[in-house]
């Protein structure tokens, strides 16, 4: 079985990695490897045709695959909340929660992923265009094997552009080389107060594939929640992690980066979540009407978020 990750050099989808690194997938008896396909709305076009059969990547982007969740489910969440930054460039004297920063400045952003900043904005009483925001693609960030955020970062210090809205590996990598200031944590509290809700990183599949063999789905939802849970005994496995698969840069700060998830993370996928997602998806012009918790969720599974 394979499991598609957009972006793999990061924290944002680090449980359904280390469930794959650490040997979870296997304790439940599955032969599991990565897939790196990047923007996230082609890992959910690989889901769809059968080329993969789960995902790991933002819940929003599964509208792209999946129109009102049509033929696809959300399985746990991989975490909860949010979970890109916002970072300008330290030579701008940005400060902590001041949006202000951003008119007149180029801000790159994956596909996918840019929606939310745009909305966030919006939110926050700021009109791109009228600002003179302009939100850019990642330079770099489609070479195989990239990760977005840390490509990101790169592309902040070599002056390409002024900040960047992505995951917190890359903030990371940036704030460490001191080149990037972190405006905004969505996550943790920050920015207008929809935006904690507006997604999150989500385990998926497709209806086919539960229907095909729903005891090896059940096993694939054990074995996240049981990598959150060990991650959550012994954040020292998320470097283990890291020295198998990252650059040394990122293998050094990635239990750092993990650490400062594990209040988030939670497997369940609450109403409270769904609606979000609805929200702001209808507002990005994914959906038209909300969809259900139930023809999101495959909520049999539900029972399995708990050890």
């Amino acid at each position: 079985m394979k499991v598609a990750v957009p972006d793999l050099i990061s924290n944002s989808y680090f449980p359904a990695i280390a469930a794959i690194e650490l040997g979870f997938f296997a304790k439940q008896g599955l032969d599991a490897s990565l897939a790196h396909i990047f923007p996230s709305f082609k890992a959910f076009e690989a889901l769809r045709d059968g080329e993969v059969d789960f995902v790991a990547g933002p819940a929003h982007g599964a509208f792209f695959a999946f129109p009102g969740m049509q033929g696809g489910k959300f399985l746990a969440a991989l975490a909860q909340g949010t979970y890109w930054m916002l970072v300008m460039r330290s030579d701008l004297g940005p400060k902590h929660g001041d949006l202000s920063i951003v008119e007149g400045k180029r801000i790159a952003a994956v596909p996918v992923v840019e929606l939310g900043l745009r909305l966030l904005l919006a939110e926050a009483g700021i009109d791109v265009e009228s600002a003179g925001v302009q939100i850019v693609p990642v330079p770099g960030a489609d070479a195989p094997g990239v990760s977005s955020g840390v490509a990101a970062a790169k592309a902040l210090a070599e002056g390409k552009i002024d900040g960047f809205w992505a995951n917190a590996t890359g903030a990371e990598v940036a704030v460490r080389r001191g080149v990037g200031t972190i405006v905004l944590d969505v996550r943790r509290g920050d920015g207008p107060p929809p935006a904690f809700h507006y997604t999150f990183p989500a385990f998926a599949t497709a209806d086919r594939v539960i229907g095909h063999d729903p005891d090896m789905v059940a096993a694939a939802v054990r074995a996240i929640v049981e990598t959150q849970a060990a991650l959550k005994q012994d954040v020292t496995l998320a470097a283990e992690v890291g020295r198998k698969l990252f650059p040394a840069e990122e293998a050094g700060l990635i239990a750092d980066v993990v650490a400062r998830d594990l209040p988030y993370y939670d497997s369940a996928i609450s109403e409270v979540s769904i609606a979000g997602l609805n929200g702001f998806a209808r507002q990005a012009g994914l959906l038209k009407d909300d969809v259900p918790y139930d023809a999101a969720v495959a909520t049999q599974f539900a029972p399995l978020w708990k050890l």
